[in-house]
């Protein structure tokens, strides 16, 4: 067993949280209660806040405001509230599995720990070792905390939850198809004809990575090497206009910095986005300038402004 304590990261949970709302005062009095405590003693895990960018979910740029992810296991599935669901009811806590799996833990805050706390989940969410299990001192914190001697009543399960799992597996679907149809990765793909791969199979692709900033850019193609000059300059002429159009139509997002696509023998590219990682060109950091400049002409929530970023700033 690790020696360690849990990491408690309090910004990146307020981070997690879209902008405007705060994390609840339960969270913050839970994380300050685990902070110090021997990892895996209620589970296995860390209160470390992620946005749904870095969520295992596909294309999860646009569903920022729709998480508060807060707490990450070590296979990095996350943990947190479903802040979008729909028909505006009480957010649940909800688990997005690295394996792409999804489920309902708890209708509620009050809920899910109350379960750590009996523990009812099995795996990560379980105490680590039986010698520094410290659920019962969880549980007693925990009815203190709410008022509350019976944290089997908080457990209960509303008999009409809403389905985060066809939800998440709905979504998928559309922005595939809405990916599958958008005309500037058609425009894409055009130019990249020469890369398709000769395969035949669903699963073959060619991989691409994209950094922009400002008026720096990189495109690596993973399998074949660099690209001609006249071929990237066509092709970055081209992600910088599906970057713009991104922009205007969800503006608090700002300009991403990575994008990543695979390229199919069919000719479909299916993407993925970075909006915080801070990118790099030839193996070093982009210039600041470059990334305040875009950060200038596509403003953002200082919520979502990168931490590396306003460090810096």
């Amino acid at each position: 067993m690790s020696e360690d304590a849990y990491l408690v990261d309090v910004d990146a949970i307020r981070r997690a949280f879209p902008p405007g709302t705060e994390p609840p005062q339960l969270l913050m009095d839970f994380a300050a209660w685990l902070d110090g405590r021997p990892w895996g003693s209620v589970g296995c895990f860390d209160l470390d806040g992620r946005s749904s960018d870095h969520a295992p979910i596909f294309d999860g740029s646009p569903l920022r405001a729709a998480f508060a992810l807060f707490l990450r296991l070590p296979d990095g599935s996350l943990v947190g509230y479903w802040q979008g669901v729909p028909g505006g009811g009480a957010p649940p806590i909800v688990l997005v599995e690295s394996e792409g799996q999804y489920e309902t833990l708890a209708p509620t805050l009050e809920s899910f720990l109350a379960k750590l706390a009996l523990k009812q989940f099995v795996g990560d969410l379980s105490p680590y070792d039986d010698d520094d299990d410290a659920t019962e001192e969880l549980a007693a914190w925990l009815r203190g905390r709410l008022g509350e001697t019976d944290l089997e009543k908080l457990t209960e399960q509303p008999i009409n939850s809403p389905d985060f799992r066809a939800w998440a597996y709905s979504w998928a679907d559309e922005r595939e198809a809405f990916w599958s149809k958008h005309p500037i990765l058609a425009e894409l793909s055009g130019l990249l004809h020469a890369y398709r791969p000769d395969g035949t199979n669903p699963w073959d692709g060619t991989h691409f990575r994209v950094a922009i900033a400002g008026g720096q850019c990189e495109i690596r193609d993973l399998h074949a090497g660099p690209q001609r000059a006249d071929e990237a300059r066509a092709v970055e002429a081209v992600l910088r206009r599906l970057r713009d159009a991104m922009w205007q139509a969800q503006p608090e997002l700002g300009l991403w910095f990575w994008m990543s696509f695979r390229l199919g023998a069919d000719g479909r590219i299916m993407p993925n986005f970075d909006y915080d990682t801070r990118p790099t060109f030839a193996g070093a950091p982009a210039d600041l300038s470059e990334v305040e400049a875009d950060l200038m002409r596509a403003p953002r929530p200082d919520r979502w402004v990168p931490k590396w970023l306003a460090d810096e700033m």
